[in-house]
């Protein structure tokens, strides 16, 4: 367990399942996501340790992050999403603790390159940058701006290619 400002964090267990799912389906307008986390945890993609949930006072998860495998042409990757706090919570420090969390664990486990796919104005406080930047592009039509990518050790650049996806995302 860590501590991010007034949130702490730790890797979900078996038994967070539901409450994540119920932040997921509380945080979108549609079940596409919350469905998204549930095929990753039975994919391949999946990586112990790197779907983190930040908790409230009482101890029941209130935001979460998940980080999953996906390439950067043939290089190893993590890909940021979906990053859901329930909406009682948003604005509130609870979501950014998540993904402090996860890049720290991601670290941790040796992990070099994450990207996302997110709003430009909310992700390069954890340091990522547009991907293009890199030479790092995406098979599907969404703005330059918002595909972004971090490296986790500064002695080792981002690597330039197409990201691909894990199965589950459909891409």
């Amino acid at each position: 367990m860590r501590t991010h400002n007034q949130w702490i964090t730790r890797a979900e267990t078996e038994a967070d399942i539901p409450a994540v799912r119920g932040i997921v389906l509380a945080a979108f307008d549609t079940p596409y996501e919350a469905d998204l986390v549930d095929a990753l945890r039975d994919d391949v993609s999946w990586i112990e340790g790197l779907s983190v949930v930040s908790v409230g006072a009482n101890g029941s998860p209130v935001g979460h992050a998940l980080l999953t495998r996906c390439h950067i042409d043939d290089t190893p990757a993590l890909c940021l999403a979906p990053v859901s706090v329930l909406p009682e919570h948003q604005k509130t420090g609870a979501g950014s603790a998540a993904i402090r969390a996860a890049l720290g664990a991601a670290r941790e486990l040796g992990e070099y390159y994450v990207t996302v796919l997110g709003h430009p104005a909310y992700y390069p406080r954890f340091g990522f940058g547009r991907a293009s930047a890199h030479g790092i592009g995406v098979t599907l039509d969404v703005p330059d701006e918002a595909m972004m990518a971090l490296t986790l050790d500064a002695t080792r650049p981002l690597p330039s290619g197409t990201v691909r996806y894990a199965a589950p995302f459909g891409v």
